[in-house]
């Protein structure tokens, strides 16, 4: 750790560099992002996503910014920007807040900055670290009850190292439960429109010689119907105070499918996704609506090699973009937390994370 990450790391020059997560599956690039700006444009334009790479590429901004910047008041700015790039993911906001709240009275912004955006992320890779080990005990426990030597998980867009450092928040557990011996194959939902199941998290899921089958957004219920799946893992973008879940569009319906079919459903987080301002997540958890260009298109590889942008959808039609979806708390047999296993209820967030509140 130490500034250096899975997904994002200070380079030799003391400047970010990222994992361009758009050019995934098909070739692995980085980026360097050296101003404010291109910081923003690489959370907005989805260089970086997932819930807590955001909110840590956030913190790292706020020492990018710092480069850039003589005063408090100027910097303050800056994280005005960074903090409005997107909407929903609340460790974004989490970040910038705590890295602003600390720097108020520093003598030296660029030294405090990147020191203290080091040690949040290195707490956060920690939390990832205790969340794989909760999870992958319950993975053992189910297992155990179905007397089962082999286990099949559903998961829901990307919520491993690429989304949260350094092992992720789902697929957490799955890397413990396979670290243990245990035989784990993996679900994996293309989650349209952007896919980043059937590229991000096969990709990664690949990197670690993890069993897995990419299935339509579609398929899942139908596999729970004939028991060929265990349990759900997902991971969230924001967690509100009484449990309510925001994940990616399409979440909700898998939570639905699993409580009919009393299948375990489980969401996997850090600290830095709940918003314990929010007490109704239904009612007030801000839902991102992105371009419509992201349903009409799709990107992949031609007979040639080359990677191209298609349209499937009449030139004219209409089409919404819905980043998220809210799964309430009733749907969720259990919140996987660097504090153990947690029942998503108000009562039950407090009395865990009460110093956090």
């Amino acid at each position: 750790m130490q500034g250096r990450y899975k997904a994002l790391w200070l380079n030799e020059d003391d400047l970010l560099e990222v994992i361009d997560q758009t050019k995934l599956p098909f070739s692995y690039e980085t980026k360097v992002l050296k101003t404010t700006d291109e910081i923003v444009a690489a959370i907005k334009d989805m260089t970086v996503r997932g819930a807590g790479v955001i909110g840590s590429v956030a913190a790292f901004g706020i020492y990018v910014a710092c480069r850039e910047v003589q005063s408090y008041e100027k910097l303050k700015e800056k994280a005005k920007l960074i903090r409005q790039s997107r909407p929903t993911a609340v460790n974004l906001m989490w970040a910038v807040d705590k890295m602003m709240k600390f720097l108020k009275d520093s003598k030296d912004l660029v030294k405090d900055s990147k020191a203290y955006a080091i040690k949040l992320n290195d707490e956060e890779a920690l939390e990832s670290q205790k969340i794989a080990s909760f999870g992958a005990d319950i993975i053992e426990k189910i297992l155990k009850n179905k007397n089962k030597t082999s286990i099949n998980i559903l998961t829901h867009c990307n919520a491993g190292w690429l989304a949260v450092i350094d092992e992720g928040t789902a697929l957490a557990p799955i890397y413990e439960a396979q670290r243990r011996g245990i035989d784990v194959h993996v679900w994996v939902d293309e989650t349209r429109p952007r896919n980043q199941g059937a590229s991000l998290t096969a990709w990664e899921l690949t990197q670690s010689g993890v069993k897995h089958t990419i299935i339509a957004d579609n398929t899942g219920g139908h596999l729970m119907q004939i028991g060929d799946v265990d349990m759900v893992i997902t991971g969230a973008d924001r967690v509100s105070a009484n449990g309510d879940v925001a994940n990616k569009i399409g979440t909700y319906l898998k939570a639905l499918a699993a409580n009919d079919n009393d299948i375990p459903f489980y969401v996997a987080i850090p600290t830095s996704t709940f918003d314990f301002d929010i007490k109704d997540g239904m009612k007030d958890i801000p839902i991102e609506l992105r371009s419509e260009d992201e349903v009409k298109y799709m990107r992949g590889v031609d007979e040639d090699g080359v990677v191209r942008e298609v349209l499937i959808t009449p030139k004219n039609s209409r089409a919404i973009n819905y980043g998220f979806d809210v799964t309430p708390a009733r749907l969720i047999t259990g919140l996987i937390t660097n504090k153990g296993v947690c029942e998503a209820g108000f009562e039950n967030i407090k009395e865990k994370f009460e110093k956090n509140i």
